[in-house]
């Protein structure tokens, strides 16, 4: 271990989205302001008072993985393979590290729920001797991790974070920390999520967390005045981060440094913020700080953004308070691109974390789409409906889960 802080570059990623495979379709379909909500077709929404979700389209497990593989995993974790398939050779990383300096931090909120629903139908219905011997390995939440760590032969940590919405930033923050400290050289992190399921649909529809709304065009929407529940999603994002003397030395290409991360909890309620947004207030002005901003910095904003009553108004005054109202309004610019992806839970954070190194990098700002009725509330500069042009300094992303978990990301280009 070296006791001197080492910096952290991100130099591959990948994604598997309801907007897109892959990062360009993923980030086209961001500019492009694409929705990616639809009618629910993963199982029979009928009776079911929410029959929209963020579906990924089109996924074929084949294109990743032998037949025989895909029948031992969980979609969520066939997600993740995906997703870091493309990170790594983005990353060019395979045999230039030793494996015991490689970890993983796969994220997720709830794991191999699909898994879980089948075996307890066939429980159900066809007795103990029919639930499959694998079910316990394809439904635990640190399967991810494990299945990508034998893939890239990463035997350093391999470990899940599993702190619900805030998942995928948590294990993007604390890559960060097991790098800069000396732990790790590499790491595959990320988040994933698979929970359209009826039970899970069923479960956050009681909680009346879910938009009810038919239209696609009218269920998302953050910040709004007409929002009222946000959209499950599914999908995944992967990042290879490495220690950047390690980066450059190979010729690596540089994708941007992860240069700050706050990490709290509000301590207060299972699963609404706390209404002056303190949790997610300490978590951003963390990473502000380690990332060194300065009055004056241009920063985009990726929100967590959810669509949900209690969430958009807290999260508003918290940017508020983090940046200072005066910042906050003129050199601050905000969007929510679960807008578009819905919300992809515990994958939310890395998917997220994406959009804001794409949007430094190209300097391309995405929108939170159909917000054409501002709440009061909800008084910054969301990006409404179109991308635009934005040279930001810095780039934040949040995310914050139940149970009052608070992430936030900062990442500079190098």
């Amino acid at each position: 271990m070296n006791n001197e802080l080492r910096r952290t570059v991100v130099t591959g990623y990948g994604a598997i989205t309801p907007i897109g495979i892959g990062i360009e379709n993923f980030w086209q379909g961001l500019l492009n302001g694409k929705n990616g909500i639809g009618p629910i077709t993963l199982f029979d929404p009928a009776d079911y008072k929410a029959k929209l979700a963020a579906e990924v389209k089109d996924f074929d497990p084949l294109n990743y993985m032998e037949k025989s593989e895909t029948l031992r995993t969980d979609r969520f974790s066939q997600f993740a393979l995906a997703a870091a398939d493309e990170a790594v050779k983005m990353s060019g990383l395979t045999g230039k590290i030793a494996p015991e300096r490689t970890a993983v931090y796969m994220g997720t909120g709830i794991g191999g729920m699909q898994t879980f629903v089948e075996e307890h139908n066939k429980l159900l219905q066809k007795g103990t001797r029919r639930v499959s011997s694998l079910f316990v390995p394809m439904m635990i939440s640190n399967m991810a991790s494990g299945l990508i760590a034998i893939r890239y032969n990463c035997r350093g940590t391999a470990m899940p974070c599993v702190t619900a919405c805030a998942s995928g930033s948590n294990a993007i923050g604390e890559t960060m920390r097991l790098i800069r400290h000396g732990y790790a050289d590499a790491v595959i992190c990320g988040g994933t999520e698979a929970a359209i399921t009826g039970i899970g649909v069923a479960g956050f529809i009681n909680m009346q967390a879910l938009s009810t709304e038919e239209d696609a065009d009218k269920a998302s929407l953050p910040f709004d005045k007409r929002r009222a529940g946000f959209v499950i999603g599914e999908g995944a994002g992967a990042l290879v981060i490495e220690e950047y003397e390690h980066a450059k030395a190979r010729g690596a290409n540089i994708l941007g440094e992860v240069v700050g991360y706050g990490s709290s909890c509000d301590a207060y309620h299972m699963t609404a913020p706390h209404p002056d947004g303190e949790g997610a207030v300490s978590a951003m002005k963390a990473a502000l700080c380690e990332a060194g901003y300065q009055d004056g910095e241009r920063v985009y904003k990726n929100a967590h953004g959810t669509g949900t009553k209690l969430n958009d108004a807290a999260e508003t005054k918290a940017i508020k308070i983090s940046f200072g109202e005066e910042a906050a309004y003129k050199s601050t610019v905000v969007s929510s691109t679960k807008s578009m992806t819905g919300h992809l839970l515990g994958a939310a954070g890395a998917i997220e974390a994406i959009a804001a190194l794409k949007a430094l990098e190209t300097g391309m700002v995405p929108p939170t789409i159909n917000l054409n009725d501002p709440d009061p509330e909800c008084d910054l500069d969301y990006a409404p409906n179109k991308a635009r042009e934005f040279k930001a300094d810095l780039a934040l992303s949040n995310s914050l889960g139940f149970g009052g978990h608070n992430a936030c990301i900062a990442f500079r280009r190098v």
